[in-house]
């Protein structure tokens, strides 16, 4: 017999979706009460509708029907949704049972997306888990020097942005330095825990619900003897590629910006804004360039640039000069091999697109 509420969860979330999309606090939160009182369990209504309607404001940012603004407000409504779903738990579903365990829940250094990291949580604490949730952007001396302080039996790491995988991968050798397993979950970390293998995480979990489910296998706690070196993992670091191009990344961006002025005169008209833009935008290009050298992976690069690519003409902007920007790039990292082949490999995943040309281009002899 089916779950009275399975086949309303489309239905749930379509209608939490448009009172998020209006930043409507009260709807919202009665859409979930309403959901919960009639039968639908909380995991379901955090894992599925909630974490639904996120990825679905995510998807209508890209394409341009919602503003950045929209965006955040969003995100600021489905916590408090989150929230108010948890203060309504009966006291059976509160901390009040012993705890089945201790886990701690926190996402990479520098990284904004705490709202996966948040749903963990608290389907952890459905579970009857105790669990320390850390919150975004959780540097990792504190992590570790919380995990000194309590009896974490493990630590749920978060990422949703390649470019923290540096950070992600310091924060689980450092985790398991001190005994402590870590599992990696997030987009961050590839869609085949393809970047959750080059630190050796202990486990990695596509989604919330196969995270939530982890610590029921009670992994064994790494050696903390058995120290590692970065180059022990990732040896194609030896070149030395990936930090210079990290530790330039301010100039890379300045004479990359430069040279396009000076090669589309229209560029010069910008408006302080819009040269503010273009600069976040190239920053990007070298954040992900460094991740790719980083990690040793074209695909990381690529998807970035299609993805781009995509964001770009949703919103107008030619996204041909994403090409040119990557030929200038290139200009300025001559003397590294794979830098380049990152490159041309990137300029080859965009060159099938059908992109219209750069308006106020200048031509070339």
């Amino acid at each position: 017999m089916s779950a009275p509420w399975a086949v309303g969860t489309d239905a749930l979330a379509d209608e939490l979706w448009r009172a998020v999309a209006d930043g409507d606090e009260y709807t919202a939160v009665g859409v979930v009460r309403r959901a919960r009182a009639d039968g639908t369990d909380e995991e379901t209504l955090q894992l599925d509708v909630i974490a639904g309607v996120q990825a679905r404001a995510g998807t209508e940012w890209a394409a341009d029907r919602l503003t950045m603004a929209q965006e955040h407000a969003a995100t600021a409504v489905n916590e408090r949704v989150i929230t108010a779903l948890v203060h309504d738990r009966p006291p059976a579903g509160r901390d009040e049972r012993p705890p089945r365990g201790r886990v701690t829940v926190g996402c990479v250094d520098g990284e904004w997306h705490a709202m996966p990291a948040r749903l963990v949580a608290e389907v952890l604490r459905l579970r009857g888990w105790r669990v320390d949730h850390l919150g975004a952007r959780t540097p990792t001396p504190h992590l570790v020097s919380h995990l000194h302080n309590t009896s974490s039996e493990a630590v749920l790491l978060s990422g949703s942005i390649p470019t923290h995988l540096p950070a992600a991968h310091a924060a689980v050798t450092a985790c398991q330095a001190v005994g402590v397993p870590v599992l990696a979950g997030g987009r961050a970390f590839g869609p085949d825990s393809r970047y959750a293998r080059a630190p050796e995480a202990d486990h990695w979990a596509p989604d919330a619900r196969a995270a939530a489910a982890v610590p029921d296998r009670a992994p064994a706690p790494p050696d903390p003897t058995a120290a590692r070196q970065v180059l022990d993992d990732l040896p194609h670091l030896a070149d030395q590629e990936y930090t210079y191009v990290a530790r330039a990344r301010g100039r890379l961006v300045r004479q990359t910006l430069t040279s396009l002025e000076e090669r589309f005169p229209a560029l010069r008209a910008y408006t302080h804004a819009q040269r503010e833009r273009t600069a976040e935008d190239l920053a990007h290009i070298v954040d992900f360039l460094a991740t790719a050298l980083y990690v040793d992976d074209t695909a990381l690069f690529t998807t970035f640039l299609c993805r781009t690519a995509d964001v770009l003409q949703a919103r107008r902007v030619p996204a041909h000069s994403l090409v040119a920007a990557l030929a200038v790039l290139g200009e300025n990292l001559l003397g590294f091999p794979r830098a380049l082949r990152l490159i041309g490999d990137g300029t080859a995943a965009l060159a099938g697109r059908p992109l219209p040309p750069v308006p106020g281009a200048r031509p070339t002899a």
